[in-house]
């Protein structure tokens, strides 16, 4: 089905069109709510939906039914705000809607609901429409089989340049991405593929084997979405067949898909490397949703801190003696923390563009180990230089700062590359090595590296 072109709105248009819609909503004009619904792209009533109160949500949305674009908005709502809404309606009425989008879309909608929904919904789809879905939710989601789309545009091999033109012609509109046809032999494997403007630039009579490329480049139905993502993203093509175990065509992947794997995947990852979890709708959780879910995380930086609290009470006497270390106890372990945090943070994108090789796992941490060792020195200088003249006595202070806070930055620099390459060298999330656990880890070392420099040089 050929979707109607609508503006997509931003910024401060974005923001009109909430105000717009809500005061519509007020004043109960439901004719001109649905014009303007009607002339609105889904993705920004979709972004509008963030912003809305639960009833708001209902009550415009109940409009929104009545229009041809409900299937379309509801792929491009948040997760949690569709199953919200969905959850309302009757099966029939969702079996009607899911029938009209791309089985992609459809099969995500059914994934994300109960099962007890999804499966009335789908026991109201015609056969066809159902088989497709049921095919697609054989695969995990988070695959290329889960993201593909059956609806995509493949030639027998034996056809004609001009035989191939009045397929094109005939089916192009129920098919994704027809820039790149897929070309096929025997009982549907991929042979090989064309572009759009090679099929229209050469002679009718010419068969597609004779001016397909046979090197495609492919993924299978068990690949993870990382690894496509990273395909299309190396090569620069607009969609990647997906074949299965015989190496027969399934489906593509469209970038269009890819884009949304790529944000939430990052968006994953930032949340893990603050420590925030890995909830990519965290921010429209409930107050009590959002503090369980980072409780967990923060544990770490509760025991680290508890620890620190133990090492720094194990040196009391220490500190009696010399009451100035106390002072340059927060920048040991921020200085630490701070580093680990960035070669972590460099390490995992490393790894999640695929610019790092893990052939060159010594190379790298001692590449972060230089790096290190060079702030240490610098830093650490400018700090001893200030403890010696800010301080009269003891007359090592300087030393042991500067000491100090070149032994936590190499340490760190070195952990915080380290642990990320060790957790993937055993296929675990790198993502999970930052934020409290490498710098909580940091602190615990460099405060303990700190009072045992500084007992060794003024002979506490």
């Amino acid at each position: 089905m050929q979707k109607k072109e609508k503006k997509e709105l931003i910024g401060t248009e974005g923001k009109l069109l909430l105000d717009m819609i809500r005061r519509l909503n007020r004043r109960g004009a439901t004719d001109h709510l649905l014009k303007l619904i009607s002339k609105t792209h889904p993705a920004d009533t979709a972004w509008v939906f963030r912003h809305l109160s639960e009833l708001e949500r209902n009550e415009v949305f109940n409009i929104l039914a009545q229009t041809d674009q409900v299937g379309e908005f509801l792929s491009e709502l948040d997760e949690s705000v569709m199953v919200q809404l969905v959850e309302n309606l009757t099966p029939q009425f969702m079996a009607d809607v899911i029938s009209e989008m791309a089985s992609d879309d459809a099969a995500d909608i059914i994934e994300a609901l109960p099962d007890e929904f999804g499966a009335a919904i789908r026991a109201q789809m015609e056969q066809a429409d159902r088989e497709e879905v049921d095919e697609l939710l054989q695969y995990h989601p988070e695959t290329a089989g889960g993201l593909m789309s059956p609806d995509f545009m493949y030639l027998d091999e034996e056809l004609s340049v001009g035989e191939a033109i009045a397929k094109v012609q005939k089916r192009s509109e129920e098919k994704e991405m027809v820039f790149y046809l897929y070309i096929t032999f025997g009982d549907g494997k991929l042979a090989g593929v064309v572009s759009l403007r090679e099929l229209l630039t050469n002679p009718p009579h010419r068969q597609l084997k004779n001016i397909m490329r046979e090197n495609v480049i492919s993924v299978t139905t068990d690949t993870d979405q990382e690894e496509v993502a990273h395909v299309i993203s190396q090569y620069n093509i607009l969609a990647v067949p997906v074949v299965d175990a015989s190496y027969r065509l399934v489906g593509i992947v469209t970038v269009d898909d890819i884009i949304d794997v790529m944000r939430e995947e990052a968006t994953e990852a930032f949340l893990q490397m603050a420590g925030a979890g890995k909830d990519r709708e965290i921010l429209l959780k409930s107050t009590t949703e959002n503090a369980i879910l980072r409780a967990p995380w923060l544990f770490a930086s509760w025991v680290g801190g508890v620890m620190a609290l133990f090492i720094i009470g194990a040196f009391e006497k220490e500190l009696a003696q010399v009451l100035a270390l106390a002072s340059f106890i927060p920048i040991v372990m921020g200085m630490g923390g701070n580093i680990a945090t960035q070669s972590s943070t460099i390490v995992v994108r490393g790894i999640a563009t695929g610019r790092i090789n893990m052939d060159d796992f010594h190379k790298i941490v001692f590449k972060e180990m230089r790096v290190g060792i060079i702030l240490g020195v610098l830093y650490g200088g400018f700090l001893g230089v200030l403890a010696y003249f800010g301080y009269a006595e003891p007359k090592l202070l300087g030393v042991v700062v500067g000491l100090s806070i070149f032994f936590s930055m190499a340490m760190a620099a070195t952990i915080g590359t380290i642990i990320p390459l060790i957790l993937k060298r055993f296929d675990i999330d790198a993502a999970i090595a930052t934020g409290p656990f490498v710098t909580t880890a940091i602190d615990i070392l460099g405060v303990l590296a700190y009072f045992m420099i500084a007992k060794f040089f003024l002979n506490l």
